[in-house]
């Protein structure tokens, strides 16, 4: 299988109101290196998985709506757990989205999975993957 990955990063804030997540029950920031793979079977007609550019252009559009935010206040996420595992999904949800959509190009109806890796720290990440897109 061949793959292609592109990395952005994105800074948030956010609280985890479970006793659960101790210290991180109250607002905290996060800044996260977000890592996207693309994998696909076969390559195209034009020896890609997907265009590299396209693919930065449409990770950075689809962190820029979380991008400085308060991620508490997002009508979005009223009532959840925004833990890093749980934005890895809501990420790779998005992307999939764009693939389908046609954002990626024609590659990007092809592809056999997308995964997502939000790293914390250099000691921590969390991701999700999926596929067929």
């Amino acid at each position: 299988m061949y793959s292609v990955e592109v990395r952005d990063r994105i800074m948030i804030a956010h609280s985890l109101p479970d006793p659960f997540f101790g210290p991180a029950q109250g607002l905290h920031g996060a800044t996260f290196v977000v890592d996207v793979a693309f994998y696909r079977e076969t390559l195209t007609s034009k020896n890609v998985v997907v265009d590299i550019g396209a693919a930065l252009d449409v990770l950075a559009a689809t962190l820029k709506p979380l991008a400085y935010r308060n991620l508490d206040t997002l009508p979005e996420f009223t009532g959840r757990l925004t833990t890093t595992e749980f934005l890895a999904r809501h990420i790779f949800d998005a992307l999939a989205g764009a693939a389908r959509a046609g954002a990626l190009g024609e590659e990007g109806r092809g592809l056999s999975k997308i995964r997502v890796t939000l790293h914390e720290t250099d000691l921590a990440r969390a991701s999700y993957e999926g596929g067929p897109i």
